[in-house]
């Protein structure tokens, strides 16, 4: 007996037929002649499929506003006056001209804060190794503006400074009561991977990197800059560091050329009057003893000129 009945499937007894297909797909034949090639090529490639027509006119919309868009934008960096532009700023006739190293002192309270204490301290943490000659020629600078306390000591850590470095702010020639100095210039001889600098221990955390705090420093003289001026310097002092100090054999010449192509049409870097590229520039060029790359002409005359001030000729004498 059957576990269960099911009715037939089929009725009347007739055999069942399935209608099986005899190949995968079935295409036209474009060896026919009664129609044309042309017609024949069309149908193939689908090019009478709407969707298809569609996603392709969506596709040439698409590309067409890619490059509207490339183009505008090619546009607006030929209109920003930036060193990465394709316009060369350089030859820009500037409408404002540089301010020089201004002779009166700069409120202090509207860089460093107002504090009631006695001293606003600037504390540089150094490594030996490598002496930041561009901090030292800024010290020399401020000394010129504010009554400067000037002292340098050496991290326990450390056991041979030259001695060179231990004098290399000099004599204290005037000796006044400390509440009586306008700033306090602190340099600490430490072995620390990267120059160091804090102006409030407690409410700040350190500055790092020889051209970081260069600026900070120049920006107590009260220098005034437009921005393509400010921009153009802080340009500079980034090729100093990343590319003449830390690129190589190639970047390094590029640096050499731009310079020399600047220094062709004004005395310093950026327009008539010192600025900071110049003294990180020139710093980084006495550290790494001209980078083994030929020095060009205007390069040349440029670091004599640096030399023959007074701050630059002091820090070039802790090399020897």
């Amino acid at each position: 007996m059957p576990m269960y009945q099911v009715k037939p499937y089929h009725e009347g007894g007739a055999p069942l037929r399935v209608e099986l297909p005899t190949c995968m797909y079935r295409l036209p034949n474009v060896h026919r002649r009664t129609s044309s090639p042309a017609q024949n090529a069309s149908h193939v490639q689908g090019g009478s499929d709407p969707s298809l027509q569609a996603l392709e006119s969506r596709q040439d919309n698409i590309l067409k506003r890619l490059y509207e868009l490339k183009a505008a934008v090619d546009g607006l960096s030929k209109m920003i006056q930036t060193p990465d532009a394709d316009l060369d700023v350089t030859n820009i006739i500037q409408a404002e001209e540089p301010t020089a190293l201004s002779t009166n002192a700069l409120d202090l309270n509207s860089v460093l804060g107002k504090d009631y204490r006695a001293l606003k301290d600037i504390v540089i943490n150094a490594n030996p190794a490598s002496p930041p000659l561009s901090l030292l020629v800024l010290h020399r600078l401020l000394c010129d503006h504010y009554k400067v306390l000037s002292t340098v000591h050496t991290h326990s850590a450390v056991k041979n400074v030259p001695e060179n470095l231990l004098r290399c702010f000099g004599e204290q020639t005037i000796k006044r009561p400390r509440n009586e100095y306008q700033l306090g210039f602190t340099l600490i001889w430490k072995n620390v991977p990267k120059t160091q600098m804090k102006f409030s221990v407690q409410r700040m955390c350190p500055i790092e990197g020889e051209g970081n705090i260069a600026r900070f420093l120049f920006s107590l003289f009260g220098q005034k800059h437009n921005a393509v001026n400010l921009t153009l310097i802080d340009s500079w002092v980034d090729r100093a560091i990343f590319q003449l100090k830390e690129g190589s054999g190639k970047e390094k010449a590029a640096v050499f050329c731009s310079m020399n192509s600047a220094l062709g049409k004004s005395p310093w870097l950026v327009g008539n009057e010192l600025t900071v590229a110049d003294v990180v520039l020139w710093s980084v060029l006495q550290q790494t003893g001209g980078c083994s790359v030929p020095v060009p002409a205007n390069v040349q005359k440029w670091m004599r000129a640096c030399e023959n001030l007074a701050p630059f000729s002091t820090a070039l004498k802790l090399l020897k």
